[in-house]
């Protein structure tokens, strides 16, 4: 399962959020989900694992969980992706208000400087 897939889950962002805090138990993480057994937070966190974004280590009779934030980084490089093309859309309509500004600016006589008694006011 890739990444994208394994956050569409709200119970599995949470539990990403909940292990970005720090390490849990399953015990733990299961306590955090009051309405869902705990077969199903062990299934929702072997989905979490086998993407990548969580580590188990056995301790005892504990299995802890860590988050493995680093595989986020390809929704973070999608976001920049779609980021990006919002501030190129953006920056090319202030282009184009700046060329327009400075057109207007132009066109007009008495857009070379402050009025003579706007200068001796001050």
């Amino acid at each position: 399962m890739d990444v994208f897939d394994a956050v569409a889950d709200p119970v599995r962002r949470r539990i990403v959020v909940l292990l970005g805090g720090g390490q849990r138990t399953a015990g733990a993480l299961a306590a955090a989900f009051p309405d869902i057994s705990r077969p199903a937070v062990s299934r929702h966190l072997r989905v979490l694992r086998e993407a990548g974004l969580v580590t188990a280590e056995l301790v005892g009779r504990e299995r802890h969980y860590r988050a493995e934030l680093g595989a986020l980084a390809e929704i973070d490089r999608w976001l920049a992706t779609v980021r990006g093309q919002v501030w190129d859309r953006r920056l090319d309509a202030l282009e184009t208000e700046v060329h327009r500004a400075r057109r207007d600016r132009r066109a007009r006589p008495d857009s070379e400087g402050p009025s003579e008694n706007s200068r001796s006011a001050g």
